[in-house]
């Protein structure tokens, strides 16, 4: 045979009939998703799922190559639906040949999501059949039509979220609070869907508050409940310093509700940030059962108050972190320079102790302030005399107590709180009917905001004189309760009753919460 002649065999019969070689078949796979996570929406998943399962058996060219399903997940992007991130991925390793959907809002809401993975799949020759647009897109006409449909369906997204929103809006203009207490530490729902409070979480939550006001910080308060195996409100074990700050800001305790504290910026990618004004936030009285007290709740937003803006020296301009190891931490203060003292181990010519020294002195040193060096035993042993001075004098200081209670009531400032709050009720149904009527309500707002600050100010001013009252009552208790002097120092005590100790060269005046200052000689 020729060098330059190729031969090519003839073709098997059977009989006079030629045998075709059979051709494989297309390896095709359905994506089906719903919306949410309803009863109804349920079953429609599970429709879908088995009719591909039926269609794509049906077709005896076809291979049934599974079915990729995302339930309860938005359609808006795809960062979280696995079961669709699944099928793209064994699209690319080369399994699938063919994917059936039903429509484009089932596969992506938007477009640029849509068209992204339609291209990435046509390079490999995959095409995507949606079936209520009839669009193939492997087809030269697949594309542009893809394109508008794909653009229409997210208009209708943005539609829809536009909806979402107003319904939000009348809901809290009705005051309806709507919480998820599946991650709510101290409430569950009862079976109408109103916030009811868990005792046995409630208490949890009456710990975090009592243990701040008793001088614990954040770190302490979470370790000692992880400590003690307590589940956080999401029923885990790790308790994170934000989620202690977060409760004990949390308004909702004292049975109250702030509607709109965050809003959604961009409705593809569900971006949610801090609401700081852009639209208008609703405050809810009494939406719920408390579980806090108003005067404890303001007691400790005062607290968290002075803890982060915790200065000192003469000019108020030195930074200071809070600590909570030591009772006397932060509340020794100098009177030569008005800085705090710092605990020190000490080690003067080979002699160890404990000794408590002026801040400004350990890091300026003597040419800035020469307050004295005082050792600890001498502070501690000072609270222990002001206490057992306040039981001697129990009849003398009861008097003293009921004359600042006096001074406490006539500070009140509950008749101005409530003359701003009618002229705030007044003008919130002023802005509520601009803002549906479509107006500006913009110079509206400024001056409600400018209420509320003069309110908030009232309201910190009167928490102040709760709280004095409430120290007030609670050494009286233990004055009326104790049975015998102190003994040795005791730490809870003065975290309990003693707010400041003031330190001469030549004394010490301890000042009590309840408004009583003791001097005690060195």
């Amino acid at each position: 045979m020729n060098e330059n002649v190729t031969l090519i065999p003839a073709k098997k019969r059977v009989g006079n009939r030629i045998v075709k070689e059979e051709k494989p078949k297309l390896r095709v796979a359905a994506y089906c998703r719903v919306s949410t996570d309803s009863d109804e929406q349920a079953g429609s998943y599970e429709v879908q799922v088995q009719h591909y399962m039926e269609y794509i058996r049906f077709h005896k060219e076809w291979q049934f190559a599974g079915v990729y399903s995302d339930s309860g997940i938005s359609g808006c992007n795809t960062k979280k639906r696995e079961g669709f991130m699944g099928m793209i991925a064994d699209c690319m390793e080369g399994k699938i040949d063919l994917i059936l959907t039903k429509s484009i809002s089932r596969f992506a809401r938007n477009t640029i999501d849509c068209l992204k993975y339609v291209r990435q799949l046509k390079e490999k020759n995959i095409a995507i059949i949606f079936e209520k647009e009839n669009i193939n897109t492997l087809e030269a006409s697949g594309e542009l039509l893809l394109t508008i449909m794909a653009s229409l369906a997210q208009q209708e997204s943005a539609s829809l979220s536009q909806n979402v929103k107003l319904g939000l809006q009348f809901r809290y203009q009705e005051g309806k609070v709507q919480v998820n207490h599946e991650h709510f530490l101290g409430y569950t729902k009862d079976s109408d869907g109103n916030l009811i409070v868990d005792e046995e979480e409630a208490d949890v939550v009456r710990r975090i508050f009592r243990e701040y006001l008793e001088g614990a910080s954040y770190r302490d308060i979470a370790q000692g409940l992880e400590r003690d195996k307590i589940k956080t409100g999401g029923k885990r074990y790790r308790w994170h310093i934000s989620t202690i700050q977060g409760i004990l800001r949390n308004e909702k305790y004292i049975g109250d509700a702030l509607l709109q504290k965050t809003i959604t910026t961009d409705f593809i990618e569900k971006v949610r940030i801090k609401n700081d004004g852009t639209v208008p936030q609703y405050y809810v009285r009494n939406s719920q059962e408390a579980i806090i007290s108003r005067d404890i709740f303001a007691q400790i937003q005062e607290e968290m108050v002075r803890r982060s803006n915790l200065t000192s020296g003469t000019d108020g301009k030195r930074k200071r972190v809070y600590s909570s190891k030591y009772a006397l931490s932060s509340i020794c203060t100098c009177t030569k320079c008005g800085d705090i003292y710092r605990r020190i181990a000490w080690n003067n010519r080979g002699k160890h102790s404990i000794v408590w020294r002026c801040c400004t002195r350990v890091e300026q040193g003597p040419s800035v302030c020469n307050a004295s060096t005082v050792q600890e035993s001498e502070l501690q042993k000072a609270t222990v005399t002001a206490i057992n001075q306040l039981l001697r004098c129990s009849e003398n200081t009861m008097q003293i107590l009921e004359e600042n209670i006096k001074a406490a009531l006539a500070d009140d400032n509950s008749e101005k709180i409530e003359q701003i709050n009618v002229v705030l009720e007044q003008k919130q149904r002023e802005l509520v009917k601009l803002a549906n009527e479509g107006k500006n309500y913009s110079a509206l707002a400024d001056k409600i905001e400018i209420l509320q600050n003069k309110k908030q100010k009232l309201l910190i001013a009167k928490a102040e004189t709760e709280g004095v009252k409430k120290r007030i009552a609670e050494l009286e208790d233990f004055l009326h309760t104790a049975n015998q002097m102190l003994t040795e120092y005791d730490e809870l005590m003065v975290r309990k009753y003693i707010d400041q100790i003031k330190i001469y060269d030549e004394k010490f005046v301890v000042c009590f919460k309840a408004k009583i200052e003791i001097e005690i000689l060195r």
